[in-house]
């Protein structure tokens, strides 16, 4: 078997889809199941899989200055596509994976993955006109595509539906939190608390990139109405790349922060989230839509409380021991953080049943499930 994976969104800072790439690569290189396996970085192909931090270099800044340019976009548009196919038209007879909707053209079998629908479902989160080219593009993967694969059995279920797309050409590989996440005591979490000067299970957490869809503004909004003195004694700390549209968000961050309930971490360091995840008292996560939602299961994994939406994936991945709550419900939200904070029954019972749940998932399993696809698609 010859497969190409495309590695291109592994890039910093490693967020949702990146993640799922960087994992993928890593899980299904340990089965050395492919005889001829490769990458695919977007402009050549290469042997070795990229580091986490591989982009953190002069050209990622150049790209960052770059995505402000309509012009620049527009050529990139333009040529990227014809540069992908020159370079794949040398691999005729290598299945190729696209790992993130994106599926350039290729003459040989192709599997897409798909995250999620946010596109066609919910355009208003984000920008028109990156809207309505990852429309156009996610149409193009869906005609090229042989194969797709889903992260969750809800994607899967709306992806078919939506497009009237045939369910057995369809396959949930579920994602799951890396074996870095797992319960820490106080002092295993010691120097990531000194270092944010936060304390043991003194806190509730978010992580998620800032932007309308993780619907922080409700959570806000939720944690100001809880009584002054629960808040103060466990403030709330969000961590999170900023994303776009999230002026109303970082004001009211600012907002709370200078109240004294709230502290902003900022993007920081893989390495320092597992600790703070396993440090918290509770993990929040409102979002408004999600394609899988892995923070929610790296929060179980490592030990702690999740209050969260019903929608979309997040009850498939949550777990029935988890809080839901409907995502505009802000005296919802509010009302669940304080049983998830003041209740000893409801924390212990939820540990131990959430890292039952989160090992239900594995990147072992998840690659082995991709391998049978490879396999379905090399037989055709």
């Amino acid at each position: 078997m010859k497969v190409i994976l495309s590695v291109e969104p592994i890039k910093y800072p490693l967020t949702g889809i990146g993640r799922y790439t960087y994992e993928l690569a890593r899980a299904i290189e340990k089965l050395n199941e492919i005889e001829h396996l490769l990458y695919f970085d977007g402009k050549k192909i290469v042997q070795n899989i990229p580091g986490e931090n591989s982009s953190v270099t002069v050209s990622h800044g150049l790209k960052n200055i770059l995505k402000n340019s309509s012009a620049a976009i527009k050529i990139y548009q333009t040529l990227s596509p014809k540069i992908k196919k020159r370079v794949l038209s040398r691999y005729g007879d290598y299945i190729y994976h696209g790992p993130n909707f994106f599926l350039p053209e290729h003459k040989a079998k192709k599997v897409s993955t798909f995250h999620d629908l946010s596109p066609f479902k919910y355009p208003d989160f984000f920008e028109p006109k990156r809207c309505k080219y990852t429309q156009q593009e996610i149409l193009k993967s869906l005609k090229r595509s042989d194969f797709i694969i889903t992260v969750s059995d809800y994607i899967k279920k709306e992806l078919s539906e939506h497009f009237d797309y045939p369910s057995d050409r369809i396959k949930t590989t579920h994602l799951a939190a890396s074996d870095n996440f797992f319960p820490r005591n106080e002092l295993q979490t010691l120097a990531v608390l000194r270092k944010y000067n936060l304390n043991y299970q003194g806190y509730s957490l978010f992580i998620g990139t800032i932007e309308p869809r993780k619907n922080i503004v409700s959570l806000i909004d939720a944690y100001e109405s809880m009584p002054a003195e629960l808040r103060l004694s466990y403030p709330l700390v969000i961590s999170g790349f900023k994303g776009w549209r999230n002026e109303q968000i970082l004001f009211r961050i600012e907002k709370a922060q200078r109240e004294g309930w709230l502290i902003y971490l900022g993007y920081i360091p893989n390495s320092d989230i597992p600790l703070l995840y396993s440090a918290a008292k509770v993990f929040c996560f409102p979002s408004n839509y999600e394609g899988f939602g892995l923070p929610v299961l790296e929060a179980l994994q490592s030990g702690i409380p999740v209050v969260c939406s019903n929608n979309s994936s997040l009850t498939e991945v949550a777990g029935e021991n988890s809080l839901f709550h409907e995502a505009g419900d802000v005296e919802g939200i509010r009302s669940q953080l304080e049983i998830a904070l003041c209740s000893v029954e409801h924390r212990n019972h939820a540990i131990e049943q959430g890292i039952t749940h989160a090992k239900r998932f594995s990147w072992e399993k998840c690659a082995q499930q991709t391998m049978d696809v490879y396999k379905e698609l090399n037989h055709l």
